[in-house]
């Protein structure tokens, strides 16, 4: 395989990454005097811990931001193993192996829906034919419900994900051909990789994508991976700018969730220069 162009060495990132991690408990575990302690130390991770409620029976829920280089499962890891170091002398056997992790947004599931399937009127076309032509290469697949929860062994959740990679200066291709490529390529990525992609907005100058993505899979890597394939099937050139976007979202946005102002890990949201994209904003 040739080198990938799109790294995260050469890549800037905006994002918006959130999760409510759950957290069960063998018992009740008492004092909270080690949660400062575990912000200071899961900071060190690219984990922000924002804020930590306890409900019955016995479990911790913690809402976190991250950064796009850490996954879903190492949120899991890091934040549970850090915990029981600080607390192992008082309850050496804490937890229960078991947990749910779920990504929030600043805007719900069916608000993107809405937003990617409206694409090609933010982005109008004089020539009806070339509509046409866009119209055959967005992606719906009906038949995803991003609502559900995944599971494994010992974990249930949503981790929902939105992609958006931009043309370089922007430039608008309105070719069938590389609209067909693009599709396609996006289509057999999110197979290879089992992800269970629900929608894909392809404009003539940028690309939003809506999916489901693996525990272990960090939101840079997705985004990253879905660049050089499309990059691949256009001949291995740079047609893309080194930025992307990565969001998490879900059936709840962070408007039912109370949370530290400017707390998250996220920068400006800009993908390449560009305005805050609608879809974050809504």
């Amino acid at each position: 395989m040739p080198a990938p162009i799109y790294t995260a060495e050469n890549c800037k990132a905006a994002y918006q990454l959130d999760w409510v991690y759950s957290l069960f408990w063998r018992k009740p575990p008492g004092e909270l005097e080690w949660l400062e302690e575990l912000k200071k130390l899961t900071e060190q991770d690219g984990i922000r811990l924002l804020q930590h409620t306890f409900e019955e029976p016995n479990v911790s829920k913690l809402l976190v931001s991250t950064k796009p280089e850490v996954s879903p499962l190492k949120i899991a890891q890091r934040i549970k193993g850090r915990l029981q170091h600080l607390i192992r002398e008082r309850l050496p056997d804490a937890f229960r192996r078991n947990y749910a992790i779920r990504s929030v947004g600043s805007t719900k599931r069916e608000n993107l829906e809405r937003y990617l399937q409206s694409q090609l009127r933010h982005h109008p076309m004089a020539d009806a034919r070339i509509v046409e032509r866009f119209e055959k290469y967005q992606i719906n697949n009906a038949d995803v419900d991003l609502s559900q929860p995944s599971e494994t062994a010992h974990a249930r959740y949503w981790y929902n994900l939105h992609v958006a990679f931009v043309n370089e200066e922007r430039w608008r291709d309105v070719r069938e051909s590389r609209l067909a490529t693009v599709r396609d390529m996006v289509v057999k990525a999110s197979a290879a990789k089992a992800h269970w992609l629900s929608r894909g907005a392809i404009v003539a100058d940028h690309v939003h994508l809506i999916m489901r993505c693996g525990l272990s899979e960090s939101p840079q890597e997705v985004a990253l991976s879905y660049m050089n394939n499309v990059a691949y099937a256009l001949g291995m050139k740079p047609d893309l700018q080194f930025s992307y976007f990565v969001g998490t979202f879900g059936e709840y946005d962070l408007g039912v969730i109370p949370r530290p102002h400017n707390q998250s890990f996220a920068p400006p949201t800009k993908v390449g220069g560009g305005e805050k994209d609608a879809a974050v904003a809504e």
